[in-house]
């Protein structure tokens, strides 16, 4: 009776899909961005509500299942944002169960400053000191020759994001976290699905985090994800995500760890109940099971939906190739396939129009534009009006808000430019070609119109 009941509501349901949301959507203004949710995701969110199962259960389980199975690694852990991956990924290394590799305060991390505030964070929320490297056009990723210079005895990590989706050298970057003994972050919060050399991305480092939010590659509405291949920074990224517990028993599960009543932790009586100690100072980031059935109806798209990424990005750059004397398009090097965020374009210097004239253009003629984040995150609000520790590259000094000038920002040039003349447009899978043919024919009525 409970199913035949559970397949009329699920019944219905689907007729309201169709009926509402069926048809294909039609677009006035082209968005940066955008979710694309189809019927088995709306009866997905469904059966998990007729379940009445509040927190994670069922569905997040076969969803995190899932998610390892297709990046092929060992661990992967959801939770409620990709910003509070970031922060799960980076605190997990400040575990006393990593004994000399823990970062302490104080301790360096190098990262760049062009990028999402939720990558550099986490490094400041922990009174770690963020070291700013500077970025290549064209990529926009860390230039990965300028790292080597700006690792100190204090350096013991870095935490970079791949840039809309195109990976950084992770050859060289793990070259020097051997040679250094560094940990690495992969922020591939923007990634899904890219590779580098045939692996995904988010893969090759220590950790690798990823989030769910509408723009991104899949989604829950919030949500993200962190994976490694290490037993114990599982371990520790679950304690962190859950409280800061020692015990590894999911909600409603008792006894899976069978160390209940059987230990002496710190200063506790002998047998004290191991669901209630506490190893971390930790939080509770975990997700709903509504979400991750949501997430499970969408991973069996991922695919498909990195595929239209992928054309949409080729025909854009086909459509403005013969701009280049004014514009810069994406770079992809060698052994990269990036999973196309969304499409960056760069106005040079010497164009005779600027990256705000053509992007209020844009918009004005409805197509959206982003820019690449924080610009340059050092000219932030949340830089200049905090009393914050950082260094710039290979400057020995650590620097404060307070000595920013002009002649600071110059230590980062390309992020400058990147602040000034870089910015983005959609390729998400709600885009078809009609809106990525308006998209570059706007952009190049634009620029005839300043010749």
């Amino acid at each position: 009776m409970e199913q035949e009941l559970r397949n009329k509501v699920k019944s219905v349901a689907s007729e309201y899909y169709k009926e509402v949301y069926g048809k294909k959507r039609e677009f006035d203004y082209i968005p940066p961005s955008c979710k694309l949710l189809g019927e088995e995701e709306l009866l997905s969110m469904i059966d998990a509500s007729l379940d009445m199962w509040l927190t994670a259960g069922r569905f997040n389980k076969e969803f995190e299942t899932k998610f390892a199975k297709y990046l092929n690694v060992k661990y992967a852990l959801s939770t409620n944002s990709g910003s509070s991956a970031n922060l799960l990924a980076l605190s997990a290394l400040t575990s006393h169960k990593l004994g000399d590799r823990r970062l302490k305060k104080g301790d360096e991390v190098i990262s760049v400053a062009a990028g999402f505030p939720t990558t550099i964070n986490p490094i400041i929320q922990q009174g770690l000191v963020p070291v700013f490297v500077d970025c290549e056009i064209g990529t926009y990723n860390i230039d990965a020759d300028l790292i080597e210079e700006a690792i100190t005895p204090k350096t013991k990590a870095i935490f970079l994001a791949h840039t809309m989706g195109n990976s950084y050298d992770l050859d060289k970057i793990m070259e020097l976290a051997e040679k250094y003994n560094l940990w690495v972050i992969e922020d591939s919060c923007d990634a899904l699905g890219g590779e580098y050399k045939g692996k995904k991305i988010g893969t090759i480092g220590h950790i690798g985090t990823f989030s769910f939010y509408p723009a991104h590659h899949l989604t829950m509405g919030e949500g993200g994800a962190v994976i490694t291949n290490d037993p114990q920074l599982y371990k520790i990224i679950m304690s962190f995500r859950d409280w800061g517990r020692d015990c590894c028993c999911p909600p409603g599960k008792d006894g899976v760890c069978n160390k209940r009543f059987t230990q002496q932790l710190g200063n506790l009586p002998y047998g004290y109940d191991h669901k209630y100690t506490y190893s971390h100072i930790g939080f509770n980031l975990k997700i709903t099971d509504w979400q991750a059935a949501l997430g499970c109806s969408q991973i069996e798209k991922l695919d498909g939906f990195l595929a239209i990424r992928k054309r949409n990005a080729e025909l854009l750059t086909e459509l403005l190739s013969d701009l280049q004397d004014y514009l810069i398009l994406p770079v992809v090097k060698e052994g990269v396939k990036p999973s196309w965020f969304g499409y960056l374009i760069s106005v040079k210097e010497d164009a005779p129009f600027t990256k705000q004239e053509l992007v209020k253009y844009l918009e004005k003629n409805k197509v959206g534009t982003r820019q690449l984040f924080a610009g340059n995150i050092l000219r932030q609000p949340m830089i200049v009006d905090n009393d914050v520790d950082f260094r710039i590259g290979k400057c020995p000094n650590i620097l404060k808000p307070q000595v920013l000038t002009e002649d600071t920002y110059k230590l980062l040039p390309n992020t400058e430019f990147i602040m000034n003349n870089t910015f983005w447009v959609g390729t998400f899978p709600a885009l078809g070609e009609e809106e990525v043919t308006k998209i570059a024919n706007t952009i190049r009525k634009f620029i005839e119109e300043c010749k």
